[in-house]
Parts: C-alpha cells; structure tokens; sequence
C-alpha cells in the first residue's frame, strides 16, 4: 500500500507491505505479528513530484538518511520495521523536516466516530472548557458550541440550527461545578431538551455545525459518512453548512446519500468524484489510463534494477495523488 500527500513546504510519501517470515529476539519461534504490515520506504521531498534531488529525509528499511547539503548522512540505522519516522524523529533542528511534515498532519482533522446512543458520553454534562476544536469523538460539543457563541461567528451558529430546524435556537446553562448543560429550544416543546434527550439525528447534527463551524480551522477537514442518523431533510442544511465550511478550510466529505452529494455539486468550487466498484475493484467512474492523475511514485525498495548491456531499466510504481 502506498499513500502519500503534496504539501505546500514539504511532501511525504510512504510504502507499506507484508514482512518477511522470521522469528523474534533472538528465538527461533515466528513471530505472531507475521500479518502486520511493515514500512518498506519514507520520504519527504519539496515540490509536486518526487525526485532524487528534491528529496530530503530517506528511509530504506530500517536506515533512515538525511540530506546534509549535496551529500547525505545517516540518521539512524535500527529503526523498527512498524515504526515510522513521524514517530520516531523528533528533533526539530537535526531534521526540521520532519516536525514539519508530523506538525502538518497533527492538525488535521478527522470526524468519523461520533456515538451519540444512549450512553455515549456526549449527552453527560462536562466541565466547561474553552474548546475552540471540537474532539474526535465529540464529547466535548456542548463547550465547543459555547466557544463559537463567545468568540466565534455567533450568527452562523443560530443559522446553522435555523436552517436545519426552523424556529429552533440552543442555550447554556452550567451546574454549580460548572458542568455544561445544552438547551435545545423548539417550536412546539413546552420545555427546552438537553442534549441527553435528543434524537440521534439532533445529536449528531450538532455535532457537525460544531465541528464546521470552529474557530480555529484546520488546513483539511475530513467527514467520513456524515449523514449517518440523520433525517433526509436536514441533508440539504448540512451540505450548505459544509460549503460554508469550505471558504476558510479545505474539506473532505465521503458519503452515499445522493442527497447531500447534490447540495454540495451546488457549489461551483465543489470538485465531486464519483467511486464505483466492479469485481471487487474500487474504481473512479469515468477515469481511463490516459486520464490517471500523472504522479510518479517513489522508487519501491522492492523495484528490481535490470541491466542489459550497461544500461538499466527501472520499474517504477505508478500512484494517485492523495
């Protein structure tokens, strides 16, 4: 498997396979963590395309090089298979690179498990914080919704919630040990909900309007299958929110609700790509060989250097842009 991103300072790249039978420590026995992949090549370069002379940190197995002006000097010469030198290196000076790169993708953001059942614990009251950045799991939504009321865009907020459930608002309260409480406020109700009474669906569209709708936005935000619980009809609401979204920050959306994929194919900086699957293959409907996105991908540390008659002849892999 490869994977791989280009940057705006730096671009990285890694390469992952099966390891090679072999026993542990020092013992003949095979190591029962036979099926977890290892790390076969790194690299961080500068620019859209991998070169040998763009390239700036090297990892090969367990050698992992540095580039020192024109030549290159070893770093480190044991680093574990499963290991990555995002992990592994951390000295911001020796290899700046690489903070760099780790930094980048630390403050990136990934929604995808929120659990809003009955005893997730999101519908608990939590001590209030400020949270300008809503957590991966999202159980603190009744904080970072406050965050956006006091220092963030109050009024996209209450339109937010308007446009998904017109008449309705939210309030905050707090216990005596300053423990948030949200009030969910409807037309209709004859008392407002906290967030241990909503619907699934209520529940988790909040959650989106306070991730979307941080103060702090991230340079990629990724929503993986955000229409899950949620009523058809607040499909619409929520791909406008997430095109507002998408002034200030870049986002990702995956879904299967054609209802939510239309609303955002609204926006003419939208750029939809549609997946099919055909035996078994994923496929991007409507790309063909000549079409392929024309990135050349790292020199595999498995390639095979053929020689015939002093010339060589090298077998280069071939990769989307991620």
């Amino acid at each position: 498997m490869r994977l791989g991103f280009v940057g705006e300072d730096f671009s990285y790249g890694i390469s992952l396979g099966m390891p090679a039978p072999q026993g542990f420590a020092g013992y003949q026995d095979p190591s029962m963590f036979q099926f977890d992949p290892e790390i076969k090549r790194e690299c961080i370069w500068v620019g859209d395309v991998y070169r040998p002379s763009s390239c700036l940190i090297d990892r090969v197995g367990p050698v992992v090089k540095v580039r020192s002006g024109q030549k290159w000097a070893v770093y480190n010469t044991h680093l574990n298979s499963y290991e990555s030198i995002l992990n592994e290196i951390s000295d911001p000076v020796a290899v700046p690179e690489v903070h760099a790169v780790r930094q980048t993708i630390r403050n990136w953001r990934f929604y995808d498990q929120f659990r809003t059942d009955t005893d997730s614990i999101i519908r608990t009251p939590q001590i209030g914080t400020r949270t300008p950045v809503l957590d991966h799991d999202g159980h603190s939504l009744v904080a970072a919704l406050r965050t956006i009321y006091e220092i963030g865009d109050r009024q996209a907020l209450y339109h937010a919630i308007e446009d998904a459930f017109p008449g309705a608002t939210v309030n905050f309260t707090a216990d005596s040990g300053n423990r948030f409480v949200l009030q969910f406020l409807q037309d209709g109700l004859l008392r407002p909900l906290n967030q241990a009474e909503l619907s699934d669906g209520t529940l988790r569209y909040l959650l989106l309007v306070a991730a979307l709708l941080t103060s702090r936005p991230p340079s990629l935000l990724v929503l993986n299958e955000p229409e899950t619980s949620l009523h058809p009809d607040l499909l619409p609401a929520l791909g406008r929110l997430i095109i507002r979204a998408s002034r200030e920050t870049q986002v990702w959306v995956v879904s299967h609700a054609p209802r939510l994929v239309a609303t955002l194919e609204q926006d003419g900086e939208c750029n939809s790509i549609a997946l099919n699957k055909e035996l078994g293959e994923t496929i991007i409907q409507g790309q063909g060989l000549l079409d392929a996105p024309p990135w050349q991908w790292l020199i595999s540390h498995a390639s095979q250097v053929h020689r015939n008659g002093g010339s060589s002849k090298l077998r280069s892999l071939r990769e989307c842009r991620v």
